[in-house]
């Protein structure tokens, strides 16, 4: 288990993950290109997704209520228009500047609340974080440079999705499992799997029949199937991993 970093740093990582974005998509030759993470989309419609959805959070921030999503003129437009690589980062600020006005601790609506992670901007914050990151790393995967999630992302980036990504999909519909995770940088998750659903970090009672070895950010490259499981280390039940990551369909 690890800590996630404090308010202010999710928010510059947010800032510096979607610039990276934009990075990529400024050296592009075409932006009609087809992202390999995400092969119904071209460039273009990645920029608008990460675009659409800083603004749609940056209104649920706003609103701040955790009992309903914000409504549609609350969200106004998510459609780029003018310069791509411009409307991308007038995105990204609108979210970063309705998160440093609402601090970490306003509530707010979210998807995640079968979960049981906090329904708060903080949260939020650390979500957007991966979803930045994540994305970068599509649009450099694109234009053929594609780097490794900073470690400071990776890490948290791990415990975010087993916690919340997982935690959000009900029933595990296999086998009972526990899978261990090992990150080469040192830090470890473990994980229950059964039909009340995924358990980040459960008391201990006995040892996975699957892990997982790699670094943090190809732990979370893999869980968002950005990169296959055959291109890291699975001990164990690799039939439970695959059905994992399967069962997962996080985009």
């Amino acid at each position: 288990m690890t800590s996630t970093p404090p308010f202010p740093e999710l928010l510059a990582l947010i800032e510096a993950r979607s610039a990276a974005l934009r990075d990529a998509v400024a050296a592009a030759p075409d932006l009609t290109a087809t992202v390999p993470g995400c092969p119904d989309w071209s460039l273009t419609d990645l920029v608008a997704h990460l675009g659409g959805v800083q603004r749609f959070w940056a209104a649920a921030v706003a609103a701040g209520d955790d009992k309903s999503p914000p409504a549609r003129d609350q969200i106004g437009d998510q459609e780029p228009h003018g310069d791509l690589v411009d409307w991308s980062a007038a995105s990204t600020e609108l979210l970063l500047a309705a998160l440093r006005d609402a601090g970490p601790d306003t509530p707010c609506w979210t998807w995640w609340a079968d979960s049981g992670a906090p329904l708060t901007t903080g949260a939020v914050a650390r979500h957007q974080v991966q979803e930045a990151a994540v994305h970068a790393y599509d649009a450099q995967e694109t234009v053929g440079k594609a780097e490794p999630l900073p470690a400071a992302v990776a890490v948290d980036g791990v415990s975010e999705f087993l916690t919340v990504c997982l935690g959000s999909l009900g029933p595990w519909p296999h086998r009972p499992a526990r899978v261990g995770f090992q990150a080469i940088e040192g830090p470890s998750w473990t994980l229950d799997l059964s039909p009340s659903g995924a358990k980040a970090d459960p008391p201990t009672s006995g040892d996975p029949v699957t892990r997982i070895h790699a670094t943090a950010s190809e732990l979370v490259l893999a869980l968002y199937r950005r990169i296959p499981l055959t291109d890291i280390r699975i001990d164990g039940d690799r039939a439970v991993a695959t059905d994992l990551i399967t069962w997962s369909k996080t985009d």
